[in-house]
Order: C-alpha cells, then structure tokens, then sequence
C-alpha cells in the first residue's frame, strides 16, 4: 500500500470513528491515533517525515494561540488558579513516575500513560520526541479513554459527594463577579447643573473621575462628536458610556438620564473599524490621538468576543474591532487609518510561521547547562513551543505580525495533527500486541490513578486551602487536565460562566505544562 495513500485512508477511518457518539461521548481527532494503532499492528507504516512536519505544525500553532493567554494568566488574577493547576500537573507526573517505577514498566511507555489520562495530545507529541521511542502513545492509548470518561464523571458526582449547592454557589459568584467587572452600559442625560454651564468638558476634572466616557452630545439639535474642547450647554442632551456606578456619578455631575434618543445627523456616523493596519498593531490608544487628529471618539473596543472600556493606555491588537463615533468625513479617514479590511484578517501570511518555526528548531537545538557535565536541550517540540510563546507575546517585530488568524490556526493545527498521529500510531502499533500482553490489565489501572488522584489533591487544595469559589474550580481542574468535554459536562450544571472563565485562564498554562513535564519524565 502506498504511504499516502495509508495516510489519508487512516485519517478518513478515524475521522469517521470519531465522530461516532456514545451517549453524547465521542473520541473525536483522537480516534486517529486507535486507527494508526491497530492498522500498524498489521504492518501498515507511515514515514517518519509526516511525524515530524506534522509535529512542528501542531506544536507552533499550540503556542501561537496560547502565548497571550499564557502569559496573563500569570497576572490576571489569577495565581490561585495557576497554583492548583500546578498542584494537579505536579500531583500527575509525580505518581506517573512512582508507579512506573514500582511496577517496573518503561518510562517511554509511562509517560505516554501520563498524556493519554491528561487526554493532551501535544504532551504526547513532547513524549515521544523527549524519549524518541514510539511507546508513548501506546500508553496514551491505554489511558486516553478513562481519560475522558473519569474527568466527566468526577465533575459531576463530585459536587454530590461534597453536598455543594451549585445555585447558590452560582449566585455568589455572580455578585463578586459583578462588583468587581461590571458591565459596560450607555445612557443618555439632560444637561441641567449650572455650575457647569458654559464650561468645556476639559475644564471638568469630575468628568474624568466618574471614569464614564462622553461618545455624543446634542445641541441645538444638532448632534456632534465631542472633543476637549466642546462646550457645554445647559439643555444639551449627552450619551455617556459606563459601568453602573460610572453612570450614577454622571447623573449626578449633569442632570437626570433621560430616554429621549440622539439621533445621528447628516454628517454623523458611529461604526465598528476593524484593526487590520500593522503600522498601529501595539500602539496605545493616546498614541493615535484621535481626538485631535480626526475629531473622533472610540467608545468600546471588541476582542476575541470580549466587549472592553476603551482607556489612553488601552493597547491596540490586529483584529480588534473599535467601535468609532465621528463625523462621516473623518470616519473615512480613521477608517483608512485603522485598516478596516476583513479580507486581510482572513489571509494567512506565511512567513511569520515559517519564520518561526526556523527560530523554534534552532532554539531546541541549544544544550543548556544545569551542573557539571550534564545539560538540557528543549528539542524540537520545547523550541518551537518556546519560540511561538514568546513571539505570540511579542505581537509585531517591524513588518512581521507573530499572530495567525483563528481559521489559519486551526486548519494547520489539524493538518499537523492528523499527520503525527497518523504516523506515530502505525509506528508504535508494531509493538501493541506484546506491550498488552506483558503488562496486562496493570496499565489500565495506573491510567485510572494518574488521571483520578491529581484531580482529588486539586479539590483538597482548591476548595480547602483556596476556598475557591466551587464552579471556579471545576473550571479549573477540567482546564489543568486539558479536558474540554469535561468543561461540557459541567455545562448543564449552571448557566453561570464561572467555570468558562477558569477554564480559560488555566488551559494555556496546563497546556504548556503537560508538555514541560512530559518531556522531563521522557528523558528519565
């Protein structure tokens, strides 16, 4: 049989596979590598070549999406969630290399256990190219399924055992989260207080301590986008855009709200400009200067579906959507200034990511030195995690935008994915058959512990010694073990999005991590 032609049948039979549903369950991309498993064992080979494109592809887009994330959830309040995470990471590899080491089995086979139970397929792509034996995703095949399933049922009977009551836990939830992010609003207000009266809104320090933003005023029925200097005029109608304590410091600065609509006159126009001009990428709002320049206002900024208050340190990312107020003139040019092509956000440039990928393999190719003799080297997979990280990070270097648009990403990302396990399973399934039958049912018993004991230390710490709000850590610990139809499970549990927030601030880490750890545990 022809090796591409093996290929692409082995990609189809598992794509088909994995879209099948057991009671709402599916092995989905997964279902590859059983495939590749399986038709190796009767002696079907991909070449290794298709591992290693496949690899690099998957590998530099992981980092290319998770960089920023990674990096904020560091400092974005979110170091208690990183530290159970941490726990459940450490917790896992710490076991994994225990019971490797009690029950006498390869460390290359191990380590592949530990991928599989974190259900992570770019920690397996880390094993096997730390302990360079195709072993590990036999043990990722072992550990995968329970994996999946054993994440599911310990979100939802855990809250049970623990007599949680999830409304309630909702409920504060959403009061703290509130208070502490509230939502962003707009209303509109009669200008009735004489004291400021004639008084430019510069001149009004007040005005900037409400932390409101003034986006239209209305005089003489005439409406206009203010700037510093604009005037203003008792019976002036005004829309201020806010929080609900920014809006309740407005009425008392200005007037009563009033529901009488601005309407837009001939020459104003409010519209949301799409940032796809790199000159501006990572610039600050202040620096473009829009008031003076274009006598324009941004009122809200829009990223990845997140809805933000625009500020002068508010920095500027390539496909942030800002929604402009301005006169039609000079939204023509703010227009032209911010870009505003959608056919350039959907285009994949290539040379950042072949760029990129040349500086991650040359990174791994560097041999760091720890004590004495002994050094370390990243490898393959850690330099061009490592590289995609950083320059993700980074955002812009001259010309070179380091980000890939959400499509781009995920079509290389599943290429490259398809590719390793496709190739890796046919590797390793030579050896399947006497791995199973030397082993036995031990390996599907230590698959069990490596994926239930870390989640229990995950709860102990997180709901006893972090008193984490209990819907924040069930998002964190379907995040630290990488499972995405865990976070489904708890889905039906609560409308609140507590668990969609931690899960989201820990995944990039716990991603990152896997890697890390399963390429130390490989190398033992």
């Amino acid at each position: 049989m022809e090796s591409y032609f093996a290929l692409f049948f082995i990609i189809s039979l598992g794509i088909i596979l994995g879209r099948t549903r057991i009671k709402g369950l599916s092995l989905d991309i997964s279902a590859v590598i059983f495939v590749a498993l399986i038709l190796g064992h009767y002696g079907i080979v991909i070449p290794a070549d298709f591992q290693k494109v496949g690899l690099i592809l998957f590998i530099f887009t992981i980092g290319i999406q998770s960089g920023p994330g990674f990096f904020e959830s560091f400092h974005r309040n979110g170091i208690k969630l990183i530290l159970v995470g941490f726990s459940l990471l450490i917790t896992g590899s710490f076991i994994t290399v225990v019971l490797a080491w009690v029950f006498k089995i390869d460390f290359k086979l191990a380590v592949g256990m530990f991928t599989g139970a974190f259900t992570s397929t770019p920690g397996l792509a880390a094993a096997i190219d730390s302990s360079k034996s195709v072993m590990a995703s036999i043990g990722y095949g072992i550990a995968y399924p329970f994996g999946v399933i054993g994440v599911i049922l310990f979100v939802r009977l855990v809250p049970r055992v623990l007599k949680v009551d999830i409304d309630a836990v909702a409920a504060k939830y959403d009061q703290e989260t509130y208070s502490e992010f509230p939502l962003i609003n707009n209303q509109n207000f009669i200008v009735e207080n004489e004291n400021i009266d004639g008084k430019t809104i510069g001149e009004l320090e007040r005005l900037n301590m409400t932390r409101a933003h003034i986006s239209r005023i209305m005089h003489d029925d005439v409406a206009i986008t203010p700037n510093m200097d604009t005037v203003l005029r008792k019976g002036d109608l005004l829309k201020a855009v806010g929080d609900e304590d920014a809006l309740k410091q407005i009425k008392l600065l200005i007037g009563r709200p009033t529901k009488k609509d601005i309407p837009l006159s001939r020459g104003y126009d409010v519209q949301w400009v799409l940032v796809t001009n790199k000159r501006i990428v990572n610039k600050k709002l202040a620096q473009l200067n829009l008031f003076a320049f274009y006598n324009a206002t941004v009122t809200r900024i829009r990223r990845s579906g997140i809805e933000i208050s625009p500020k002068p340190q508010s920095q500027i990312r390539f496909g942030d959507r800002l929604l402009v107020a301005s006169d039609k003139e000079n939204m023509k040019r703010v227009t032209e200034l911010l870009g505003n092509e959608d056919k350039r956000l959907s285009e994949t440039d290539f040379l950042p990511i072949a760029l990129g990928i040349v500086i991650g393999i040359l990174l791994g190719k560097l041999r760091i030195p720890l004590y004495g003799n002994v050094t370390f080297s990243p490898g393959i997979t850690g330099g061009v995690l490592i590289a995609a990280l950083i320059l993700s990070r980074i955002g812009k270097t001259g010309p070179i935008i380091w980000s890939m648009s959400g499509p781009a990403n995920q079509l290389l990302r599943h290429l490259g994915l398809l590719f390793f396990l496709a190739a890796v399973g046919t590797d390793a399934g030579v050896h399947l058959e006497e791995t199973i039958i030397e082993h036995g049912y031990k390996l599907f018993l230590i698959g069990i512990f490596i994926t239930l004991v870390p989640m229990i230390v995950g709860v102990l710490i997180g709901h006893y010694k972090f008193k984490l709000n209990f819907l924040t850590l069930l998002g964190v610990i379907t995040g630290s073990m990488t499972s995405t139809p865990g976070l489904a499970a708890v889905d039906p549990m609560t409308d609140c999005n507590a668990p969609h927030v931690a899960y989201a601030t820990v995944y990039p880490f716990a991603l990152v991590m896997v890697i890390i750890c399963a390429q130390i545990i490989g190398k033992l």
